[in-house]
C-alpha cells in the first residue's frame, strides 16, 4: 500500500470568520480518509502568523486544503502565498477567488454571462464620508426601496441589512462601512432563498451541480450569521419542495454557470432568490463554502449521495488533477 499523502489543513486566519474556519478545519481533519491522507493542522492566527510556516508546509506536505472563509482565506490572499511557494491547494485559484469575493464585480460577470442579478450600485466609503446627502440621493436615483445594504467583500452576512424605509438607510450604511471600504446597494428581491453547490474534477467541463437547498430562516429574518451557524437558525430543505422540474433545473444551471463564469475550482456554492414569477436571481458565489456540521454544502452532498469523507476526497482529487499529480 502506498504511503498516505500529507495534507496541510489551513484554518483560522485574520478574518471575521476565524472561528467558523476553525470549525471547518476540524471537520476536515476529523473526516479526511486516513487510508489516503495524513492531515496536518496549519493554524493561521488572527495576526496572520502561521504555526507552521509556508516554507515548512512545502517540505512536509503534498497539498494544502484551504478551510478558510472570508478575507485572506477566500479572497486570493492565501492562494497567492501558496502559489508563491509552489504548494498545490484546493479550491479556486487566486484570481477566481478574488473575483468571487468581490460581490459587485462578480455580479457584473454573471450579468454579462446572461444570468439575472438584482439592480445594484457600489458606494465607496470616501463618498459617504464626503456627503451623506449626495450619496443618499445617488442610491434613491438608482435603487428603489426596499433594498439591501451589504459589505462588498465579506462573507457570512456580516454587516448586511434589509432597508425598508429611508430612515434606516444611514444606520445600515454606517454598519456596512464598519466592515468594508466598499458597500453594495442592491434591490431587495422578494422570494424564496435558494442555494446550490457545484463540484468539479479539476477542469471546467467536469463541473456538476448538487441538489439545490431552500433556506427558510426561523423567525422570518434573512439568512444572517446566526441563522447560518446555529443548529436551530433555519430550516434547510434539500431538495426544495413545491417547485417544478424546470425550476429545479434552472437553479442547478444557474449555479453551474456561476461556477464556470468566475473560473471556480473544486467546489463552490451559489446563493439565489427564486421570485414569485419563477425568475432566478443570483446574489453571490462562495468559492470556499463552510464545512462545519451546520454548513449547507456537506448537507446537500449527503442528500445527493456523497458522504462527507468522500466529499473531501473529491475536493482533493480535483486539486491534484489541476496540478497534474496522480493519486
Amino acid at each position: 500500500m502506498s504511503k498516505p499523502l500529507c495534507i496541510a489543513i489551513l484554518m483560522g486566519g485574520p478574518s471575521l470568520e476565524h472561528e467558523v474556519s476553525l470549525k471547518s478545519g476540524e471537520m476536515v481533519f476529523r473526516y479526511l480518509d486516513r487510508s489516503k491522507y495524513e492531515p496536518v493542522r496549519v493554524l493561521i492566527q488572527k495576526n496572520g502568523d502561521w504555526n507552521i510556516p509556508a516554507e515548512e508546509v512545502k517540505k512536509i506536505c503534498d497539498c494544502a486544503f484551504i478551510a478558510m472563509h472570508g478575507t485572506y482565506g477566500e479572497d486570493g490572499t492565501v492562494q497567492g502565498i501558496l502559489e508563491l511557494h509552489n504548494i498545490p491547494y484546493t479550491g479556486s485559484n487566486a484570481l477566481s477567488s478574488a473575483l468571487g469575493m468581490n460581490k459587485f464585480l462578480s455580479l457584473r460577470v454573471f450579468q454579462d454571462g446572461g444570468l439575472l442579478i438584482p439592480p445594484s450600485i457600489l458606494i465607496h466609503k470616501g463618498e459617504w464620508r464626503t456627503s451623506h446627502e449626495e450619496t443618499t440621493k445617488k442610491i434613491k436615483h438608482h435603487i428603489e426601496l426596499p433594498l439591501v445594504i451589504k459589505p462588498n467583500n465579506q462573507g457570512s452576512s456580516f454587516g448586511v441589512t434589509i432597508v425598508k424605509n429611508e430612515k434606516k438607510l444611514k444606520e445600515a450604511l454606517d454598519e456596512a462601512f464598519s466592515f468594508s471600504r466598499e458597500v453594495l446597494v442592491e434591490k431587495f428581491i422578494e422570494g424564496r432563498e435558494m442555494t446550490c453547490a457545484v463540484l468539479d474534477h479539476g477542469w471546467p467541463e467536469s463541473a456538476f451541480p448538487l441538489l439545490p437547498t431552500e433556506i427558510i430562516p426561523r423567525g422570518g429574518t434573512f439568512f444572517d450569521y446566526k441563522a447560518k451557524y446555529s443548529k436551530e437558525g433555519s430550516y434547510e430543505i434539500t431538495p426544495p419542495q413545491n417547485i417544478s422540474k424546470s425550476t429545479m433545473e434552472k437553479l442547478k444551471s444557474t449555479a453551474l454557470a456561476a461556477h464556470r463564469l468566475v473560473g471556480a475550482g473544486g467546489f463552490s456554492r451559489t446563493d439565489m432568490i427564486l421570485d414569485k414569477k419563477g425568475n432566478v436571481y443570483i446574489l453571490e458565489i462562495n468559492t470556499i463554502p463552510g464545512l462545519t456540521e451546520e454548513s449547507l454544502l456537506p448537507k446537500a452532498a449527503s442528500v445527493s449521495g456523497i458522504e462527507f469523507s468522500r466529499l473531501l476526497s473529491l475536493i482533493l482529487e480535483s486539486a491534484f488533477y489541476r496540478y497534474g499529480k496522480k493519486i
